[in-house]
């Protein structure tokens, strides 16, 4: 029986398959997943007329609001699977106060960048919600936040993940290097 909650975050640069592995993780753990990209899309639906960019004041709120959420659930005891695209700088600040209050994981998402770039092509034509981050992708910007990405460096364990055409290592791997 585990002490602490485990905390397992998901993280890497945009593209790379995060959401949808960390939903995958939550439902096979039976957790709930907070997703940084879900809170500021519906953070989006109570502020008319909203536009995007790089540093608007929803991006902001999400980010004080992501740790929040995630603080508040390990605190009361619940494990949690939490994802975002954040590197080291924005991860650090908000995981170091957990570290005594939950068994942290990181799974550290990796993919081939043409990939990333197509994903990321894709959903800003395909899913309307994605307003809430980009009118356009900049690809160009993409392709520099991919190759300088700067991961979570805490001392917990962490499992690099490829996702380039399926997950390397396979989701029951995750799933065992999230019990040891």
């Amino acid at each position: 029986m585990r002490s602490k909650p485990m905390l397992v975050v998901i993280s890497g640069p945009p593209g790379t398959g995060k959401t949808t592995l960390a939903h995958q993780v939550a439902n096979a753990i039976g957790c709930p997943a907070i997703c940084r990209d879900e809170i500021k899309e519906g953070m989006v639906h109570a502020t008319p007329g909203f536009e995007p960019s790089t540093s608007d004041e929803l991006s902001l709120r999400t980010l004080s609001t992501f740790f929040d959420v995630i603080g508040l659930l390990i605190g009361r005891g619940t494990t949690v699977v939490a994802e975002a695209a954040f590197q080291d700088r924005l991860w650090r600040p908000g995981l170091s106060p957990l570290l005594d209050l939950a068994d942290l994981r990181i799974v550290h998402c990796t993919v081939d960048l043409d990939v990333a770039l197509d994903r990321i092509t894709t959903r800003a034509a395909t899913n309307p919600l994605r307003q809430a981050h980009e009118t356009a992708p900049d690809l160009e910007a993409h392709r520099r936040t991919h190759t300088t990405f700067d991961p979570i460096t805490l001392p917990v364990p962490t499992l690099p993940v490829d996702t380039t055409t399926a997950y390397n290592p396979p989701l029951a791997e995750i799933l065992t290097f999230l019990t040891r």
